[in-house]
């Protein structure tokens, strides 16, 4: 039975959340807690080298910073470690060479968070670098390098910041966070699907598989750590987590593609699946640099959160997965229809919603960042009249999304922005009042981020590009290569640049700027400032190679079908 099958009874529908809800409190009340008292190694010998997935530190303040590392010298394999805490010294230094040591101390490494530590550092100096290690035994972590945020209010000159999302193991290599980690960053944004579930292949980029997970689709506790290790090992990563602070959120792979809240995509049982939600934030939290407001209570696990950088930006971090309602009309790609138009129906739930706005409403910053995973702007892909409009995104959740637009056309929010991941492509979107009418006023942007992997190697232009941008006038770009997007802002701009790697089925290609975008203070729109076509790129513009690029995509729309992103 398919999903639209499964939930367009409403009664079906209303006895699953039921359930659902009550085994959300079942796990809850199983999982969240304190900790057991464990005995503690005092003086712990490992197996091989503990410090295997490397260091990363998050979310800045401007006194402080959290710092993250996991002891794992069999990472693959369960993380390797004995069934007892260990003791992890940590030092924060002014300078890599550790002369000037600020801050130290020790945080235990507790076996039921797979030996993960989150050191919240405070005391330090506003808006300036820092370097930080960790030692365990005998053993000395990598070095990582992080940055305080500016004083609250402080006049900030200028902000640079990159996001990325989509970084499927299997379809290729993280080339484009090699290139990352040597960029001259405030700020790193993750948006989302930072591991994938499926097992070995059973996902097939449409230039191929260059990599293979490490085990069949992950349902318990040990497989989610196991992925997450498997993806942490990456050297490429590790550099880029290494080499500035990161802000994360998810989307829905760090559990299961397209679930909704409590429900799956697939059927299972309700309660299987909330046990896996559980073991998914769990693992989640041990493996990304969070606070410990952040830590889960069984399936619950509070991501949306805001950061601030003196009065020129804002980022408010959302979560668009754990409280949404279910997809409409049996998810996929429909017309408008009378749930997807339904005004009751929510993609942040209440709370976060009325959170929202009261920070946006409220805000000190020249500029606000919604920091989120899914496309914002309308997008038709159906040529002709009527639209097809994808119900995983906010298409499907017209309603949440006219609020948010009616609120940045009241004029109360400074340069709303949005930042988006999930579609494996570049889009760069004109915010509009009124998707329906082309002279509705610009009432903000968004910027969407391609893939760092997903979908294996891109093109400089796809078939369909004509037709999606005749049937969207609001959309102004779009291009399929891989890599991430560069953020400068100062108090009157904020440049937006799409970098770019032309393929990641080998290691070791070039990064470029494919386009760049310009968005002035208090003028909402945007204005392309560079179009940069990569050496190569125009052959793929031939008539040959658009029939070749439309029989690619025609085939791999029959493998989504199954799998989807």
């Amino acid at each position: 039975m398919d999903r639209k099958e499964r939930w367009e009874n409403m009664d079906r529908r209303g006895f699953l959340r039921e359930t659902g809800r009550l085994a959300m409190m079942a796990a809850g009340a199983a999982i969240a807690g304190t900790f057991p008292v464990r005995e503690v190694e005092a003086s712990p010998v490992f197996s091989d080298y503990p410090f295997s997935l490397g260091v990363a530190s998050g979310d800045p303040l401007p006194d402080g910073v959290v710092l993250w590392t996991r002891l794992a010298p069999d990472p693959l394999n369960g993380g390797g470690m004995p069934a007892r805490d260990v003791p992890v010294q940590w030092e924060v230094a002014k300078d890599r060479n550790f002369t000037n040591i600020v801050r130290r101390g020790t945080e235990l490494a507790r076996y039921d968070l797979a030996h993960s530590v989150h050191v919240e550092v405070e005391g330090l100096e506003p808006g300036r670098e820092y370097y930080y290690r960790f030692r365990a035994g005998s053993e000395v972590s990598p070095e990582g390098r992080t940055k305080t945020a500016p004083g609250r209010g402080a006049a900030l000159e200028t902000f640079t910041f990159a996001f990325a999302s989509c970084q499927q193991y299997e379809h290729g290599y993280y080339t484009a966070y090699r290139h990352m980690a040597r960029e001259n960053l405030d700020l790193v944004v993750h948006l989302g699907d930072y591991i994938y579930e499926y097992g070995p292949d059973e996902y097939v980029s449409k230039t191929g598989n260059v990599r293979h997970h490490n085990s069949p689709e992950i349902l318990t506790l040990e497989d989610y750590r196991n992925r997450h290790a498997q993806y942490r090992s990456d050297k490429d990563l590790q550099a880029a987590h290494a080499a500035f602070p990161w802000v994360v959120t998810w989307d829905d792979h760090e559990v299961e593609n397209n679930y909704a809240d409590h429900i799956p995509e697939k059927g299972q049982d309700p309660e299987a699946f909330i046990r896996r939600r559980a073991a998914a934030y769990q693992a989640y939290y041990e493996h990304m640099p969070l606070r410990r407001s952040s830590l889960p209570k069984g399936p619950d696990l509070k991501l949306y959160r805001r950061l601030t950088f003196g009065n020129l930006v804002q980022f408010h971090v959302l979560d668009t997965r754990q409280y949404r309602d279910d997809q409409a009309n049996g998810d996929g790609f429909k017309a408008p229809n009378e749930e997807s138009l339904d005004p009751n129906r929510t993609l942040l739930g209440k709370e976060q919603e009325a959170w929202l706005f009261d920070g946006l409403r409220n805000s000190p910053a020249r500029w606000n960042v919604l920091a989120q995973q899914i496309f914002f702007a309308e997008l038709d892909i159906q040529t002709g009249p009527g639209k097809l409009l994808n119900m995983d995104a906010w298409d499907g959740y017209a309603a949440s999304r006219n609020r948010l637009l009616e609120l940045f056309g009241e004029g109360s929010v400074s340069n709303p922005v949005v930042i988006t991941g999930d579609v494996h492509a570049s889009w760069a979107n004109d915010l509009k009042a009124d998707f329906d009418n082309p002279e509705s006023p610009i009432v903000g942007s968004e910027f969407v981020g391609t893939s760092i992997t997903s979908g294996g190697n891109g093109s400089d232009i796809r078939a369909e590009t004509p037709v999606l941008l005749e049937e969207n006038p609001h959309i102004r770009f779009f291009n399929d290569y891989r890599g991430y997007v560069r953020c400068t802002l100062t108090p009157d701009r904020w440049q937006t640049d799409y970098r770019v790697v032309p393929y990641v089925n080998q290691p070791g290609a070039p990064i470029y700027t494919r386009a760049s975008f310009l968005v002035e203070n208090g003028k909402p729109g945007m204005k392309q400032t560079g179009d940069h076509p990569i050496p190569g790129g125009e052959a793929q513009t031939s008539e040959v190679e658009k029939d070749r690029l439309k029989a690619q995509d025609r085939a791999h729309e029959r493998q989504k079908a199954k799998v989807t992103r």
